[in-house]
């Protein structure tokens, strides 16, 4: 271990004073301002803009600056994910604070994430505001979205978004903004990779833009051998299991009339996993396994803009589907799961009292096609939703109510309500109370053999307060959340209470040409089941401390950033029988600018080659054990070249 666990809650509680004591410096005096000519690196060799305070949507639905946003945020930009090429969304995930990542191997194996307690099926994953992932499992798979294909990924943390979005968002929200959204000049650039495991990538992106159109398109492919997903278990078998998967965005935008405008967005992706399969009844391997996998969204709107107000109708569309070939007797055979949902909304966003109101109404329809025969295989949600914004120079106020009428369960209503002022100078202090549920997946629902219509929604109340501190060198959040959880669903029936509180620090610094950040998160999650066999244990796969420190130096010619994360040991059952240890990942990514248009990226994960542990039922005693292999050090490469 690069720590010892003695060591890294030293090198956490050091992080935690380090920015207290850089918040209460900076309250008593003004840090110099950095440059303010940063530009573009093509532009006159100009640094490349880095922005603390910038433009998220999901938080609000509108576009408000981060330093106006009641609850967390995080985002992800354009220049950040240049140093994921030939990764997915779930590996730019890995990277952030708060979240917590299972995975069983490699590149495309089936995964889950953690954020603020909560697993994936209570967080609702969004692409271009459409609802994405499967209904069966509940979980969005962001371990087969490319990387290459997304401008940019906006998080929010905690409840206050299952007002704005509905069910499944009480963990939070993470909305996925695919290239060709936000085309700003005409473009073309080709890339080329090459990594460990025998791995490549090729794509190309192209934009363009004139007068009152633009238009995007990109393609790319990735290839890789993979490496042994098992290390040990009754499911063993020693091969490489690879990955292979080819990504395709495209997008329109046209002004129609004066203040009308449409467009179109799409993104899809076909994807192979290998994978050691599981024994059958009579014990037997197959050790070809496979799944084929297609994924993918599109959306169509028109939207209307005029001085006092804005109105966006818009239909979405996603699939999820998935074939798995792992029959012992004939590999032809495969399982089924196709989800498809169908999003319609209409929005308007109206100036009012010196804020904005929101009003909106959303149709969705759900539909799953399986070789699993369910009792019903469709529901439909019919929505409404009301809230009110107002960003002022001493205070903000953010408050939403919803009503989803849900064909399989009736009602459910949600709320939040934000404020926070700022008493001095570049301080903000607020707090937040929401509320949120999870429906009921099909399978917690109709699965053959353990159905239970009965069912309730899960649902949280959620507390969270914050004081900020910014300027134009820094952004740095100390945010304190405490949740009660009721009705979660375990075993097929309504048994489960949780509470779950926790500490999120994040820090983020610029100083001309350096940059640095750090975040900690202190998570405590814990079963409340009444007379429940594992009441007070730690909820599995939460790790009650985790830490993130990254340094960062640009140059017009090049730019590195070298990045540290530390996960505390955690739990992979209710029982707190099996504890998986603590681990440190430290990773490099460089930028070099050979010459304005051409761009040499290289990334390194896993520098000191640690050994840990994602995922490992192994102690189980039924034929389904296993323990999960991670990769050690690894390494990608490419070229970029930009026509501009």
């Amino acid at each position: 271990m690069l720590l010892s666990r003695s060591s890294s809650s030293t090198y956490l509680r050091c992080s935690i004073l380090s920015v207290l004591g850089l918040l209460s410096i900076n309250t008593a005096m003004a840090v110099t301002p950095v440059s303010s000519d940063l530009d573009t690196v093509t532009d006159n060799n100009k640094l490349p803009q880095v922005e603390l305070d910038k433009i998220v949507v999901t938080a609000t639905r509108t576009p408000t600056k981060t330093s106006n946003v009641i609850a967390q945020t995080r985002v992800v930009d354009s220049e950040e994910l240049r140093r994921y090429q030939g990764q997915t969304v779930l590996d730019v995930l890995k990277s952030q604070t708060g979240i917590n990542v299972t995975q069983s191997g490699g590149l495309g194996t089936t995964s889950n994430f953690y954020m603020r307690g909560y697993d994936s099926k209570q967080v609702l994953v969004l692409i271009d505001g459409v609802r994405y992932g499967s209904i069966s499992l509940g979980t969005p798979a962001l371990n087969l979205l490319s990387a290459d294909q997304i401008d940019r990924i906006e998080i929010l943390y905690g409840a206050s978004g299952a007002s704005l979005y509905g069910a499944d968002a009480m963990g939070g929200v993470i909305q996925v903004f695919t290239k060709g959204t936000n085309v700003q000049k005409s473009n073309l650039s080709v890339t080329a990779g090459v990594g460990s495991n025998n791995l490549y990538t090729v794509g190309t992106n192209g934009q363009y833009a004139y007068q009152d159109t633009t238009l995007s398109l990109g393609v790319s492919h990735t290839d890789t051998d993979g490496f042994n997903a098992v290390n040990a278990g009754k499911n063993f078998n020693a091969d490489d299991d690879g990955f292979k998967i080819t990504s395709v965005s495209a997008a329109m935008t046209q002004k129609i009339a004066p203040n009308v405008k449409a467009g179109l967005n799409a993104f899809y992706n076909e994807s192979t996993s290998e994978f050691d399969a599981f024994p059958d009844f009579t014990g037997a391997v197959n050790s070809d396994s496979y799944s084929d996998q297609k994924n993918g969204s599109a959306t169509a709107f028109i939207e209307h803009v005029n001085d006092l107000a804005t109105t966006k109708l818009s239909y979405g569309h996603s699939i999820d589907e998935l074939r798995t070939y792992d029959n012992v007797q004939d590999l032809k055979k495969s399982t089924v799961f196709d989800t498809t949902q169908n999003h319609t909304r209409l929005e308007s966003q109206i100036k009012a009292g010196g804020g904005q109101a929101i009003l909106g109404l959303e149709h969705l329809d759900q539909k799953i096609d399986s070789t699993t025969k369910y009792e019903v295989d469709s529901r439909t949600i019919k929505s409404a939703f009301v809230g009110y914004q107002l960003a002022d120079t001493y205070y903000d106020v953010q408050t939403n109510y919803r009503v989803d009428d849900n064909s399989q369960y009736g009602k459910e209503s949600t709320y939040n309500v934000g404020a926070a002022f700022r008493p001095l100078a570049g301080m903000r202090i607020g707090a937040n109370y929401a509320t949120g549920f999870r429906v009921p997946t099909f399978n917690d629902l109709y699965y053959p053999g353990y159905a239970n219509l009965s069912l309730k929604p899960e649902s949280t109340k959620n507390t969270e307060v914050f004081i900020e501190y910014a300027n134009n060198n820094q952004l740095s959040r100390l945010t304190g959340y405490h949740t009660d959880a009721e009705n979660l669903i375990a075993g097929g029936t309504n048994i489960g209470e949780a509470k779950i509180k926790g500490l999120s620090l994040t820090s983020d610094w610029k100083f001309n040409s350096f940059l640095f950040g750090l975040g900690y998160d202190y998570l405590d999650a814990k079963d409340k089941t009444p007379n429940g066999s594992n009441y007070n244990n730690e909820l599995t796969y939460r790790p009650k401390n985790t830490g993130l420190v990254y340094v960062g130096y640009q140059q017009p010619t090049f730019d590195i950033r070298l990045e540290t994360k530390h996960t505390s040991d955690r739990f992979s059952d209710g029982a707190n029988s099996i504890k998986l240890d603590d681990y440190t990942l430290v990773n490099l990514s460089t930028n070099i600018y050979i010459t304005p248009n051409l761009r040499a990226n290289l990334r390194v994960d896993n520098i000191t080659d640690e050994d840990y542990i994602l995922a490992d039922n192994y102690t189980l005693t039924n034929n389904f054990s296993s323990r999960y292999a991670t990769n050690g050090t690894s390494y990608f490469t490419s070229l970029t070249y930009n026509w501009y």
